[in-house]
């Protein structure tokens, strides 16, 4: 297993994974971590050049392979989450319908929140009913920043 951690402009993100795959894409809480630390490998550095041209609005789909820890309704979850296209967003009631499981909008919303990659399965996209921000794993300012960085790299025509 490797990781290294990103600074970004939503703050230091810490990658994992193996050769193959990325496993976890989450915040850095640690205070002692700088970016670049620990022990990386091709694939992270790959995905931490591929997140930097998404935040300078260069990157839209993400081509790294990815291998999160999850149940089989939360992969359900995040294989929906991550076809939602950038700078768009569905509902939690959207994502169940589409899963074909219309009620189980608390359990789409709590696989969201256990989402291991952030950015890269985009449960920033999705959204309360009423259009607000509701819980993000990365935090609500993150997910009000990201949401906003891809509203500002589509043009108007889109």
């Amino acid at each position: 297993m490797y990781f290294t951690c990103f600074s970004s402009p939503v703050g230091l993100l810490r990658l994992e994974g193996t050769e193959a795959y990325l496993t976890s894409l989450t915040v850095c809480r640690e205070q002692a971590t700088r970016p670049g630390g620990g022990a990386s490998c091709p694939l992270l550095d790959r995905a931490a050049g591929e997140l930097e041209e998404y935040f300078f609005g260069a990157r839209r789909i993400f081509d790294i392979p990815l291998a999160p820890a999850g149940t089989a309704f939360q992969k359900r979850v995040w294989a929906t989450v991550g076809r939602i296209p950038y700078g768009r967003t569905l509902t939690y009631g959207q994502v169940a319908a589409a899963l074909g499981a219309p009620k189980a909008c608390r359990a789409v919303g709590m696989a969201a929140g256990r989402n291991p990659i952030l950015i890269l399965v985009p449960c920033h996209r999705v959204i309360g009913a009423d259009g607000s921000l509701t819980g993000y794993a990365g935090g609500l300012e993150m997910k009000r920043a990201l949401l906003a960085l891809e509203a500002e790299h589509i043009p108007e025509t889109e």
